[in-house]
């Protein structure tokens, strides 16, 4: 467990640099983070894919080596330093998805994320392609994902280094993207109220939600801030947060953790630190968790079952990131660099379902 700070001064005034954007900048400045495929980059890809799909072999076992691309690794390779250095945030826009088998669609966005990262399991299943859609789940039930169903996420981050969303059919109303600087949030908690920004430096149990390691508690205790080796790195799930305090064994929120904790969130849902997006079929979106904080609003999706709202995602782990402080192992297993990340329990084994 990580020992809290205890005084304001072990932590800097102010963050500075690309990923301390503000919304209200970033919506006004698409070049920042949108990257519109050409016809080259879409042939490249498609080449690919096609290869790798001669092969014969199962999505979850591609390689780089396995889908070959030719000019678009350069920018990949651009991708790779805006999501740890950058903004860390970018939207490849312009897969004709509509074109494509579930297959073919989810061979590019897979192809594409071995030239990013490794990998990683998003559930007790294995799956390294999850699908990101409303299953008529329960948000109130405290064993739900909230990704399956239509409710609104709130602002969080994934346990994982990126994460990566293909957007295969969107809504017939709301599921909007949100997007919010955990560095920017950081910074006006800071001048304005550093009493309770300490309190984010402690420990706090956050609900597994049932998807429990052998041998680990039902929950995990990471401070939603750390300050380590001179990076700012969050780890946020109000809802999970709020569902720990079932079991009996968790910390306790206090009064002036919950004061924070509201703080955190008033600060994510300000239109002037967050801006929004409406992810397009073909839209591929990768966000760097440890800086940044991604929500997604309600929705009500079409009635055909075909038509529903439906995204795949990757979890990525980077070669050459930032080193991470050691109550992470509690979430990822590991904090090896490069290989970290996702949820693994005894039943894990990595596949990627196409459905």
């Amino acid at each position: 467990m990580t020992a809290a700070l205890s005084k304001i001064d072990d932590l800097p005034e102010k963050l500075t640099g690309p990923s301390a954007w503000i919304g209200r900048d970033m919506a006004r400045q698409p070049e920042k983070w949108l990257y519109h495929l050409s016809e080259a980059d879409i042939a490249d890809l498609e080449q690919a894919a096609e290869h790798f799909l001669g092969l014969g072999r199962d999505v979850g076992e591609i390689t780089s080596e396995d889908f070959p691309l030719k000019r678009f690794t350069g920018h990949l390779g651009d991708l790779r330093h805006t999501m740890r250095e950058g903004v860390g945030v970018e939207v490849l826009r312009g897969l004709p998805v509509s074109e494509y088998s579930q297959q073919m669609a989810a061979t590019i966005f897979c192809g594409i994320g071995t030239h990013i990262g490794s990998a990683r399991s998003q559930n007790a299943q294995g799956h390294i392609l999850g699908h990101v859609r409303d299953i008529g789940a329960d948000a109130n039930d405290p064993n739900s994902r909230i990704y399956q169903t239509s409710a609104r996420q709130t602002f969080h981050t994934d346990s994982a280094d990126v994460v990566g969303l293909l957007c295969l059919k969107k809504a017939k109303e709301g599921g909007r993207s949100l997007l919010v600087s955990a560095e920017s949030i950081y910074n006006r908690m800071r001048a304005e109220r550093p009493d309770l920004l300490l309190k984010l430096f402690d420990p706090i149990a956050t609900d597994r939600r049932g998807e429990v390691p052998e041998g680990a508690k039902p929950f995990m205790e990471i401070p939603v801030l750390n300050w380590h080796e001179g990076c700012l790195t969050v780890f946020y799930q109000r809802q999970y947060i709020d569902s720990a305090q079932r079991f009996d064994d968790a910390m306790r929120l206090t009064p002036e953790h919950v004061e924070a904790l509201d703080m955190f969130d008033r600060l994510a849902d300000d239109p002037e630190l967050n801006f929004a997006m409406d992810l397009e079929p073909g839209d591929m979106q990768f966000v760097y968790n440890h800086s940044q904080l991604h929500d997604r609003t309600g929705f009500l999706d079409w009635p055909d079952p075909k038509e529903r709202r439906h995204l795949l995602r990757l979890w990525l782990s980077l070669e050459g990131d930032r080193p991470l402080p050691e109550c992470f192992r509690e979430r990822y297993g590991s904090i090896e660099i490069g290989n970290r990340g996702g949820i693994i329990t005894r039943e894990t084994r990595l596949h990627a379902p196409l459905d």
